[in-house]
């Protein structure tokens, strides 16, 4: 078994894989970070399956490189020998009189089991790792959680549990619906669980042993300390890519991987990036749905994980956690419901403090999709200019795309004003196809005045979209009592295959999105049956071995999900006076920011 082991480093008491007891006897380990001084304080936790002594410049070169020399305040203030991915950095929250604990989660890194993500006795863990923490002798009894991606969708998840030593939730761009965010979008299988899983997930796998990688600070494997062979290891875990495939449907299996959000009662502060084909979702989702009293919604645009370790997110977070695990008096109480960083075409955001989400001023406005002219316009198609019909369909018009090609594109005419679009949106298509069923994908850009796309830092795309939205026709059915004009909610829950020829009406969600549109430029939307991809022939930056033209990693390029007999025909939109096909977009009045908005360059610093 391995030891406990503790010493004192860099001004802090480490404790190196603590035991932690669950109720079905399984012992997973801990590292603990805290003061030297003895005495009772809050704790900062995270739990996963990253492997707590994997460093982050060793483990995930690839995104250190590009933060540290892009935003070079994040190495300030720590040695960053203690950095691991997506999570606090101890040497920024003990000095505060924080203490940090990292959870290896079952069957990851130092503590066994079978590994299996975001299951219910994982959750059940990590309920049972808070209580230990808050019971602890250094402890003052409240715990907060605090991380990016996994170790934020996992923190929706264990709060809708409500372990009594949970004071306060920090879900930093985490997905809350595993269904709908984590593994399809729109009902298309998305291919990034696949591409992830061995990558990020089995790769530190409690039994990799020796031939993983090693903690830089105490010499012991990361996966270890046993070195399975790779039989065992693959026993040991979950096939996740195989589960997937044999739940199409939103069943059982996935309501078990999803946070029940209406249960949180915890205060809240939801940070979520405008431009996350996995969390963007989420974070809404959450803010809006949980039953919390105290919850705050912050959002914001760069990297995935650029904000989080910046000052302007270190300095949220402490002010949040200040006031709900110390009691101190941080100016939280003077906190907006809801901080935007709205985003403009030149890279910068302006920081504006809002009272709700969607926003109160909305101006939920309608562009209708001319098919005959290829225009994205106020106006709502006029019909038949030939004279009336009997037939008030025969007033319709069409156009018909190769689902697999480059679909169809509908361009406003050059803004004379500034335009602001920030919330959610959504479209209504009436559309057919040659075969029993079709993908939707909708993509909104914005054009210069020269009809070159404007991109944005899009997550883990340096050249991503505005906004997008999808859905596969066979899941076409809503669920009324759970949707709202700006976001249907479809059930996923069964298929109901087209017709051929048959023209059907499709809701499609498109996802909450902000930009700043200058004068001269335009606003657009491509209709597709495939991903859409920015034109060029690049070379395009990749992701274990994924090409990213837009998307990033979040393609829906599954063989099997997607048989071309059935995902490769013709589509057919339409458009009428009784079957108008349009975007429902939510324009934003620009006035002149209030004296607490500021723009903010793409760096921190004030750089461009």
């Amino acid at each position: 078994m391995v030891q406990y082991r503790s010493e004192v480093r860099d001004g802090m008491r480490v404790d190196w894989d603590v035991p932690i007891r669950m109720d079905d006897g399984v012992i997973l380990r801990a590292d603990v970070f805290r003061p030297v001084e003895d005495g009772r304080y809050p704790v900062i936790m995270s739990h996963g399956p990253y492997a707590k002594g994997l460093a982050f410049q060793e483990g995930f070169p690839h995104m250190w490189k590009p933060l540290t020399a892009d935003h070079p305040e994040v190495l300030s203030g720590s040695s960053n020998r203690y950095q691991n991915w997506e999570t606090a950095d101890p040497e920024r929250w003990v000095p505060d009189s924080y203490v940090c604990v990292r959870v290896d989660s079952r069957g990851a890194g130092r503590s066994p089991g079978r590994l299996d993500i975001f299951s219910p006795r994982e959750t059940r863990d990590y309920y049972e790792c808070v209580e230990w923490a808050g019971t602890r002798p250094w402890s003052n009894g409240r715990v907060g959680l605090l991380g990016i991606s996994y170790y934020a969708v996992n923190q929706w998840q264990v709060a809708a549990l409500r372990p009594p030593h949970l004071a306060a939730i920090c879900p930093w761009e985490g997905a809350s619906d595993y269904y709908r965010e984590f593994t399809h979008h729109g009902g298309l299988l998305n291919i990034f669980s696949s591409v992830w899983y061995p990558a990020q997930v089995t790769s530190v796998q409690h039994g990799v042993g020796a031939r993983g990688p090693v903690n830089p600070n105490t010499g012991e494997p990361v996966a270890g300390p046993e070195t399975l062979p790779d039989e065992e290891l693959a026993a040991g875990r979950a096939d996740v890519a195989a589960e997937l495939r044999s739940h199409p449907h939103d069943d059982e299996y996935y309501r078990q991987r999803s946070a029940e959000l209406e249960k949180i009662t915890v205060p809240v502060l939801s940070a979520t990036n405008w431009a996350h084909h996995l969390h963007t979702r989420g974070g809404f989702e959450g803010y809006t749905r949980a039953a919390s009293d105290h919850k705050w919604l912050e959002v914001h645009g760069l990297g995935h994980v650029t904000e989080f370790y910046t000052g302007h997110g270190l300095a949220l977070q402490k002010r949040f956690f200040g006031h709900f695990l110390k009691g101190e008096e941080t100016g939280w109480d003077r906190q907006p419901p809801v901080e935007l960083n709205v985003r403009h075409v030149d890279g910068s955001f302006e920081l504006r403090p809002e009272q709700e989400w969607p926003l109160a001023r909305t101006q939920w406005t309608r562009l209708y999709l001319d098919t005959r002219s290829g225009a994205l316009t106020e106006r709502p198609p006029s019909g038949d200019t030939a004279g009336d019909t009997a037939d008030d369909t025969a007033d319709d018009t069409s156009a018909d795309f190769e689902a697999l090609g480059d679909g169809l594109t509908f361009v406003t005419e050059p803004f004379a004003d500034e335009v602001e679009i920030t919330g959610p949106a959504a479209a209504r298509l009436f559309i057919s196809s040659t075969t029993a069923d079709t993908d939707l994908f909708l993509t909104l850009r914005v054009l210069d005045p020269d009809g070159g796309d404007v991109t944005f830092v899009s997550a883990l795309d340096p050249a991503g979209v505005v906004g997008m939205g999808w859905l596969r026709a066979s899941h076409r059915a809503v669920d009324p009592e759970r949707s709202l004009p700006y976001r249907p909610w479809h059930p996923h829950d069964h298929a109901e295959p087209l017709t051929p020829g048959e023209t059907v009406p499709l809701d499609i969600e498109i996802w909450p999105t902000s930009v700043v549109v200058p004068p001269g430029h335009r606003l657009a939307v491509t209709v597709q049956g495939r991903d859409f991809e920015f034109p060029g022939d690049g070379p395009w930056p990749g992701s274990y071995g994924v090409a990213m033209r837009g998307h990033g990693m979040f393609l829906h390029t599954d063989p099997g999900d997607r048989p071309a007999d059935v995902y490769g025909g013709t589509t057919t939109l339409v458009s009428g006076p009784d079957r108008p096909s349009y975007l429902l977009l939510p324009f934003i009045p620009r006035t002149a920011p209030s004296p607490a908005a500021t723009r903010r360059g793409p760096f921190p610093d004030g750089r461009r």
